[in-house]
């Protein structure tokens, strides 16, 4: 289902809902049922938030990350991921890579970014299929991309932002959120050693 970002809204208060939060896409409309006796104030931060959710994965689904890693991959001579997708449960880095089983995991955050920005993500974390470590020449095999230095300094502002919610925690406790959105949050244990993208590591 298309959806833009004038899809209506709608909140249902259940008495039988105690604590969870939960939002689905119906007939055209969003609808998020929460509990009878819910702040609106907490209302009002959890359809932000879940509302923020759909329209990601909305969005997902018109990025093309296999075919977009598989252009980047030959271009810059760096090994083919055997899984790359959006997640959204990474709150404090932008992507991760097991090069154990080659599966690479994208902050749907990046989402929102230009696409140079999320290509050199998307290099960083197929260079880690090479090289486990930010060394030299780990540093070389993404530097092949021509806009790193530029996508590393935008990522590094979107960091610190003078709000603080570019990358911090959302601002739902997840504990209380049923989230529609099929794999949204799910992340499963991996094997072996995993390497992570944090602005920090440049």
């Amino acid at each position: 289902m298309t959806m833009g970002p004038t899809l209506p809204v709608e909140i249902v208060r259940s008495a039988r809902r105690k604590r969870t939060v939960e939002a689905q896409i119906i007939n055209g409309t969003i609808r998020v049922r929460v509990p009878a006796r819910m702040k609106q104030s907490e209302v009002d931060r959890y359809t932000a938030e879940l509302v923020a959710r759909l329209q990601r994965a909305e969005a997902s689904d018109r990025i093309d990350l296999v075919a977009r890693s598989t252009v980047l991959a030959r271009r810059y001579k760096l090994p083919l991921p055997k899984s790359i997708r959006f997640v959204d449960n990474q709150k404090s880095q932008w992507g991760s890579c097991t090069p154990v089983n080659g599966e690479i995991r994208l902050s749907s955050r990046l989402m929102q970014f230009p696409s140079w920005v999320l290509d050199y993500v998307i290099v960083h974390e197929l260079a880690h299929l090479v090289e486990f470590h930010h060394n030299a020449k780990f540093l070389a095999l993404v530097d092949q991309y021509p806009k790193a230095e530029r996508a590393r300094g935008f990522l590094a502002g979107v960091h610190y932002a003078p709000d603080g919610t570019a990358l911090g925690d959302d601002i739902v406790d997840d504990d209380l959120v049923d989230n529609t959105v099929e794999g949204a949050d799910a992340e499963p244990a991996d094997d072996g050693e995993e390497v992570d993208y944090r602005p920090t590591l440049f």
